[in-house]
């Protein structure tokens, strides 16, 4: 995942602005990563957005995480009695937003929660002591706050978030979409005046939370579209009102892209307490950026018919399961039973898991996928209590294994048209007789150093000048996609084996650099130091193409490390490959 440049440290703060009639927005905000998942990577901070209406009745909608907890109730008691407070209207429930309801109902004992069916039985079986104060709606209720806002309740559930809820305002015609719409990204600009600029995180935001969910996405859609909205009013990021034709076009678009990947797994799993539902999102990463669609399925939500339908039709399954009691939950029982009779043996597996103790849950799922003959596409993935950083990313990369381990054996079963055999070789001969320097390209993760080979490089400008690399969606190449990421481009010497200790994916805690010499560019990336030249550079822009992406970036600066010596070439007989 690309970590980019971080905004200056600034201590969290609460902005808070008027954005309709009666209505204000107060963003709870971090300067800094909020979390370790992979939807906070890209290090740009996060909003986290809570709303106030305040007709004759007053209610608030989200109320931010424990994190936030206290400075967001200093700035809420300047713009609220808490006594006069009618309703707190929840999109989604979580152990982290419950601590700032248990406050919240503490100081307003008069306030009733409204949220979905499947929150409020959550709520209930969590805390007892508020059955009284719940109000669960549905998608044909409403709340009638006075002074025209009737506010309507949609229901929008997705495996991640089966209690999902979105609310819409008509006099105000601000629709609160919750998880929807969002990105993660701190700053000071309240609205999308330059959504240009946004597209990057809104991408990769939609990429973490909703690629893999794709199909009931779209049914949120067809929900969502229909009220005539003029602004979105999102959970995370800025308020949607002058891009939102164009986001909501944008959305459909990433479904389609998704649904239409040639590879499909389905990713089954259950979450007692949220850390094989994190396990599940990481190795979905994983897959997405291979290129192969996910389809999330939380078996706790789904019926067996469901289930069937799905494994009959993907190209491979996952599936994860926490530990309770010494057993796999019955659901995931179920699931493994489905599989078993009815997943052909030549379908690619895999197994993850979370527990407390013992962990019998994942053996048995191992166990039973081995003994019924069915192929591990990576190693069984084991979590005790809760994941960490470095569990998150190798479950991207198990994800990522998974993907090319597919993508080879889809390869090796689909036979070529003896018709056309001859043909497609000479062209792939012929492409193949292009030439490119030979380069390594250093990137930085934190503290982290990381270098790919790669020879797809060609000069593109020269006021400024500037670089255009091609790279495939399977390089694990992130840290030097997007506008704004850094690297250096080594150019490699004739004569010098340098390449030995590169390959065309960057690995996790591999370290090629242990066995030569280097030095830090100003720009944080590693020099070569037995490079011929380097070349500091800046991404300024992306382009996907085919099965990879291009990218232009800007020399900032650069070097001949040696006057003698030519350039490192790369020679090739086929154009289909490396």
């Amino acid at each position: 995942m690309s970590a980019a440049t971080l905004t200056p440290s600034r201590k969290k703060d609460v902005q808070v602005a008027e954005i309709g009639k009666n209505t204000l927005i107060l963003r709870s905000r971090t300067w800094e990563r909020l979390k370790f998942e992979v939807e906070y990577s890209r290090q740009q901070g996060t909003t986290a957005n809570s709303y106030l209406i305040q007709a004759d009745k007053k209610v608030l909608i989200d109320p931010p995480g424990e994190s936030f907890t206290e400075i967001y109730l200093q700035q809420l008691t300047q713009h609220l009695d808490i006594n006069t407070l009618d309703y707190i209207v929840l999109g989604h429930v979580n152990p982290n937003r419950t601590a700032t309801l248990k406050v919240l109902l503490a100081q307003a004992p008069q306030v009733k929660l409204v949220c979905s069916r499947p929150a409020a039985n959550a709520l209930k079986t969590v805390f007892p002591e508020w059955e009284s104060r719940i109000q669960s709606v549905r998608s044909e209720n409403t709340l009638d706050l006075g002074q025209g806002h009737y506010l309507s309740f949609i229901t929008v559930p997705t495996p991640r978030w089966a209690d999902g809820l979105c609310t819409y305002d008509p006099a105000t015609k601000i629709l609160y979409t919750d998880k929807f719409f969002g990105a993660h990204i701190c700053e000071d600009t309240l609205f999308d005046e330059d959504w240009k600029r946004l597209g990057v995180e809104r991408r990769y935001y939609f990429d973490c939370l909703h690629a893999p969910q794709a199909k009931q996405v779209e049914v949120a859609l067809d929900k969502l579209t229909v009220l005539g909205a003029k602004s979105y009013a999102p959970a995370h990021g800025p308020v949607v009102r002058y891009s939102l034709s164009r986001f909501t076009y944008d959305y459909r678009q990433w479904c389609q892209a998704q649904k239409s990947q040639e590879l499909s797994v389905a990713l089954l799993y259950a979450s007692a307490y949220g850390n094989t539902a994190i396990l599940a999102n990481a190795i979905a990463q994983g897959l997405i950026q291979n290129a192969v669609n996910v389809e999330l399925i939380n078996c706790e939500l789904v019926d067996p018919a469901e289930i069937t339908r799905i494994i009959e039709a993907c190209d491979g399954f996952i599936i994860g399961s926490p530990t309770l009691g010494g057993h796999a939950p019955t659901q995931i029982q179920t699931a493994l039973g489905i599989v078993l009779s009815t997943a052909a043996k030549t379908k690619l597996a895999g197994v993850f898991g979370s527990y407390g103790w013992s962990g019998e849950a994942i053996d048995l799922l191992e166990s039973k996928l081995r003994d019924a003959n069915y192929r591990l596409g990576f190693e069984t993935i084991r979590v005790r209590f809760s994941p960490t950083p470095e569990t998150i990313k190798q479950c991207e990369l198990s994800g990522t294994a998974f993907a090319q381990t597919l993508k080879k054996s889809k390869k090796l079963r689909t036979p070529r048209q003896a018709v056309t055999e001859t043909h497609v070789d000479r062209t792939e001969q012929a492409v193949g007789r292009i030439i490119g320097s030979l380069c390594v390209v250093t990137t930085r993760d934190r503290e982290t150093h990381k270098g790919i080979l790669t020879s797809w490089v060609s000069q593109a400008t020269f006021n400024p000048p500037g670089i255009v690399i091609a790279i495939t969606k399977e390089q694990n190449a992130d840290l030097m996609r997007h506008p704004g990421d850094k690297f250096v481009l080594n150019i490699l010497k004739e004569g010098r084996n340098v390449r030995r200790y590169f390959s065309r994916q960057s690995v996790l805690d591999d370290n090629p650099f242990a066995n030569l010499s280097t030095q830090t560019a100003s720009n944080g990336c590693l020099i070569v130091n037995e490079a011929l030249a380097y070349l500091e550079c800046t991404v300024q822009n992306q382009l996907e193409c085919g099965d990879g992406y291009l990218l232009y970036a800007v020399v900032d600066t650069g070097e001949v490390l040696e006057n003698h010596g030519v350039t490192a070439l790369e020679h090739r007989k086929s154009g289909s490959h490396y």
